[in-house]
């Protein structure tokens, strides 16, 4: 049986269709399918979230949901069709309620969800009698509008038990206090990514890694789904990358099974709820590629709320290079305004072959390789980004009567005339250059050997440099431009 959406009501974000009811299903364990489909266009302009209300009676084992949408050709430079989708369940859609069941975005055109399993992406459990909610995301319309088309079938039986989740430990056993290996932006078949959790961990491992987040778009569904994949080698942390239309957000570390809500925008003035929401379940709020230039991937929200920042994302771009060069001027400020600074990292943000895991990731300084520890260390700044296992740095300064800080810490000598030696070690960037950047820009440059091991030392005082970087950059391949990172560190602050 089919039917057309009807717009019944309308918010400032969002939308309610129809409600598709199935009253005159028969019940019961031999009770047959039931199918409804829905049909209808969205036109431009459309709120971000529409929801299709489905009205499931008792006795369901079962909901199972598979759409379509028309893609219909545009000309070059004017946005087509793309539609997400998810689910909430009879507790509603409230903005941060309980009712959250599933998204997969744009990733997959069908799901379904049962007592004791669920398609990847969305939360196994009973199917309760009441209103769910089929939630659409209009990404892109074309001029035309976006023809879709959902359909709902409900299967009946005996409901099942739900397994109790397995998440994986907080500490695993380490190498006490030392420098870790992290990637804590990933993806699996649980949102768009196409690797499974058992291959990133195979990944992870391969690239060096000593610990791992489980970051998928807009949902949870991954956390409990590491089971025999950690092990005393790898920490897996877990988390969500909250995929909002203002720009991507990571939840970094937070309690297993948190969801994150993403349906807001900047100007509604939600993410301060949100990021203090992530802390309170012991993560870190971590925007992602701030500078990305896929449609919603730009940050809007400001650095207020970080406790990081993703300055390297993936292989090196352009994109990257002004992601640097804000969170530069963002030290600057602080230094100028005495505010706290926010520390530096970089994520691979793999998907699939060829994106490579580990790429680049971030060597945290922590005392032990637990949750608490390494987060601690990214929000403290003790940490460093490498293009890979190759790449070692030993970085800090030091002056005065032997004092001495390393990254991410303070050295506070005698007075700002004081002289300050600044010492790089090297090891796994062959053909690179060292450089020393400060809050008045670069003010040393020095050539590694060939063999990509090296030491290179700088003398300064704090009335020159108010706080010391350093960046291990490649040959430039372009004129005029710099040349691809092979690592950087958070800076070391010199005060007199």
């Amino acid at each position: 049986m089919a039917r057309r959406g009807l717009l019944v009501g309308t918010a400032a974000t969002a939308l309610t269709l129809g409600t598709v009811s199935f009253a005159d299903a028969a019940t019961g364990d031999d009770a047959p399918d039931r199918t409804r489909t829905v049909r209808g266009t969205l036109p431009t302009g459309s709120p971000d979230y529409v929801y299709l209300p489905v009205e499931v009676p008792r006795g369901v084992r079962e909901i199972a949901v598979s759409y379509t949408y028309g893609k219909t050709p545009v000309p070059a430079g004017t946005q087509g069709n793309a539609l997400d989708i998810g689910i909430f369940d009879e507790r509603g859609t409230e903005l941060g309620g309980r009712g959250f069941r599933g998204w997969s975005g744009g990733a997959r055109s069908s799901f379904f969800i049962r007592a004791d399993e669920a398609t990847p992406g969305y939360i196994a459990g009973p199917v309760r009698a009441g209103t769910w909610n089929i939630a659409l995301g209009p990404y892109t319309v074309a001029p035309e509008g976006l023809p879709y088309e959902v359909t709902t079938t409900l299967r009946f039986g005996p409901t099942g038990s739900t397994p109790k989740p397995v998440y994986p430990p907080e500490r695993a056993k380490g190498r006490g206090r030392a420098w870790y290996r992290g990637d804590c932006h990933l993806h699996s078949v649980h949102s768009d990514g196409k690797r499974t959790p058992a291959e990133i961990a195979a990944a992870a491992r391969a690239a060096g890694l000593d610990f791992i987040n489980s970051s998928e778009h807009n949902t949870y569904s991954a956390h409990s789904a590491w089971d025999g994949l950690w092990g005393d080698d790898l920490l897996v942390l877990t988390g969500e990358e909250v995929t909002t239309r203002n720009g991507h957000v990571i939840a970094l570390g937070t309690d297993p099974g948190t969801f994150v809500d993403w349906r807001y925008r900047a100007r509604d003035n939600r993410f301060g709820h949100y990021a203090k929401a992530v802390r309170r379940a012991g993560g870190l709020v971590v925007p992602a590629h701030p500078h990305a230039t896929c449609i919603g991937c730009h940050w809007k929200f400001g650095f207020g709320e970080a406790d990081a920042v993703e300055v390297w994302n993936g292989a090196y771009t352009p994109e990257d290079e002004i992601a640097l060069a804000e969170w530069d001027n963002s030290l600057v400020a602080a230094v100028r305004t005495s505010k706290p600074w926010v520390a530096a990292m970089g994520n691979s943000d793999a998907h699939r072959e060829p994106d490579k895991v580990g790429l680049p990731q971030t060597v945290v300084l922590a005392d032990e390789l637990s949750r608490e520890a390494i987060t601690a260390g990214i929000r403290a700044g003790h940490s460093y980004i490498a293009e890979s296992s190759a790449v070692t740095l030993s970085f800090g300064a030091s002056g005065g009567r032997g004092l001495h800080a390393g990254i991410g810490e303070r050295l506070r000598v005698d007075g700002d005339d004081t002289p300050v030696t600044v010492r790089l070690e090297v090891t796994g960037a062959p053909g690179c250059t060292a450089h020393f950047v400060t809050d008045q820009g670069t003010l040393f440059t020095a050539t590694l050997p060939e063999s990509g091991t090296g030491t290179v030392q700088w003398r300064t005082t704090p009335v020159y440099a108010a706080y010391v970087r350093a960046e291990v950059r490649h040959p430039a391949t372009v004129p005029g431009l710099p040349g691809a990172l092979a690592a950087l560190t958070n800076p070391v602050f010199l005060e007199g």
